[in-house]
């Protein structure tokens, strides 16, 4: 039975991880530099990508790392302080960051915060180590071949639950799933951009 004292922890563990995932590293970092209000830079996304079309590469790695360990340290801090939460502070991190409240809900695309949770789960020892280095691989891989981030970004995405099903993680595998599709529908544009050929290369084109 769900009681007020057994549903404040849970409650309590997504909100943390909400509010963690849902820092606008990069608006704050591009204001703080003066290089601008990121949405109204290029595609207008809040991510790295983004970042990356004010000519700060400096800035858009940080926002990137910055945006990936905002989600490991969603989960680490969730599980710490209430044991049990870990997924759900997954799930509540990423919707942060796609979601934050103080944006009018219109947030970033979450590939690098959803590979921080992949390292996340791989620290507290739920998954091995191979599943964030797949995830790092299949997006540098990818992002190198092709100069296409959105490409490289989904397949990363795609790569955490096909990693946590083949180490016998099933219910990992299943949420991945779940926040995979989320970054895939967040990238609904870019993905009918590449349907019809025209989604462009890093440096060639202002699409997000």
């Amino acid at each position: 039975m769900v009681t007020i004292d057994t549903a404040a922890g849970p409650l309590l563990a997504f909100l943390l991880a909400y509010l963690l995932g849902a820092i606008p590293f990069g608006i704050l970092l591009t204001r703080l530099t003066g290089a601008g209000d990121l949405r109204k830079i290029g595609s207008g996304n809040i991510g790295a990508t983004n970042v990356l079309r004010t000519g700060r590469k400096g800035l858009a790695a940080a926002t990137l790392l910055l945006d990936l360990f905002k989600g490991t340290a969603a989960v680490l801090l969730a599980e710490h302080f209430v044991p049990g939460t870990a997924q759900l502070a997954a799930i509540a991190a990423l919707l942060g960051h796609m979601f934050p409240v103080w944006l009018r809900f219109a947030g970033g695309k979450g590939v690098a915060t959803f590979m921080g949770l992949v390292l996340a789960f791989a620290i507290l020892g739920d998954l091995h180590w191979v599943a964030p280095l797949s995830y790092a691989l299949v997006w540098i891989g990818l992002l190198a071949v092709t100069r296409i981030s959105s490409l490289a970004g989904m397949s990363a995405g795609l790569s955490a639950p096909i990693a946590a099903a083949l180490l016998g993680r099933y219910d990992l595998a299943l949420m991945f799933l779940g926040l995979a599709l989320l970054v895939w529908w967040k990238h609904r544009d870019n993905l009918r951009r590449l349907l019809a050929g025209t989604e462009p290369r890093i440096g060639a084109a202002k699409h997000g």
